[in-house]
């Protein structure tokens, strides 16, 4: 697929996110703090370069920005990389963020908040980005079977004004269960891709609710928060060749195959990246190229489509 890079995210279609509207390519934060995600003494991203990754994300028409306090390295934080990059915040822009984990100020991870330590997580997110809202929260959930008591004290900022919507992140079935029983879920946010596909049952519950979900590793696969650093698979590297696409663009454009709630949020720090990713939304994928695709969960053979 050899676009040029002017292809608007909004190529991809849209979604609601309760009463927020968002194209279906966002991007996400993770990774502009330089370096491997979460590496704390690892080299720091080039802070220019990251704002203007930002700016033309949302030249690109990228609406949606996925972030979190705890997205940092010893120079850099996602937050104030956003707030220094797009504050004032056009209308349209959602940023959606985590709260549940902690990290200290060496980079070293905690425990998982409390329920009362929750609204400092909020506030802390508050004032990184400048903003008196947040517009969508996601509960990072830590291995606990019951959310009912973390995700009621979101509920309760919500109603304070201080989050708009809310959403559960890392989620099993049973934990939406759990959170719809106290307040509207608009997205789930969870691991998902062609070769990780053990989100297929939360990709139908939310379809059948509605509900947005919002694969993340989609493009890093097996390589995590290391980055795609795996060898690509065959049936990916055919139906790229096939369109003239890299295979992180056929990643992207599987992900968005797979329900028109879902949203994709590659992160990356570098613009060719950048443009690449949000090119994804317009590469449409044949029936017997997603067959082919889906051989690679399946462990099928390799075949040229």
């Amino acid at each position: 697929m050899k676009t040029p890079h002017t292809i608007s995210a909004a190529t991809a279609g849209t979604w609601t996110l309760g009463d927020l509207t968002v194209n279906r390519i966002g991007f996400g934060a993770m990774r502009l703090t330089g370096g491997a995600a979460f590496a704390h003494d690892g080299p720091p991203g080039d802070r220019g370069r990251a704002i203007a990754v930002l700016r033309r994300a949302v030249e690109l028409g990228v609406n949606h920005i996925d972030t979190a306090a705890f997205y940092f390295s010893r120079l850099r934080s996602a937050n104030e990389l956003i707030n220094s990059a797009l504050a004032p915040y056009a209308d349209d822009l959602v940023v959606s963020t985590k709260v549940g984990p902690a990290r200290d100020a060496s980079g070293g991870w905690a425990e998982s908040a409390r329920p009362d330590e929750l609204r400092g997580q909020v506030e802390e997110n508050l004032r990184q980005l400048g903003r008196d809202h947040l517009d969508v929260v996601n509960l990072r959930i830590m291995g606990q079977d019951s959310i009912s008591e973390h995700f009621g004290a979101l509920s309760d900022l919500r109603a304070a004004g201080l989050v708009r919507h809310l959403g559960i992140s890392s989620a099993r079935p049973e934990h939406l269960a759990q959170a719809r029983e106290i307040a509207p879920v608009v997205c789930v946010q969870n691991r998902y891709g062609i070769d990780a596909p053990d989100g297929q049952e939360m990709l139908r519950a939310c379809a059948a609710h509605g509900i947005a979900f919002v694969p993340f590793f989609s493009i890093a696969g097996e390589g995590r928060e290391a980055g795609a650093v795996r060898t690509e698979h065959d049936q990916v590297l055919a139906v790229a060749r096939h369109h003239g696409a890299s295979p992180a663009q056929v990643r992207l454009a599987w992900i968005l195959h797979q329900g028109t709630h879902v949203l994709a949020i590659p992160g990356t720090g570098n613009p060719d990246h950048l443009a690449d990713n949000v090119a994804a939304g317009a590469l449409r994928l044949t029936a017997s190229e997603l067959r082919l695709l889906g051989t690679v969960a399946n462990g099928g053979a390799t075949k040229t489509p």
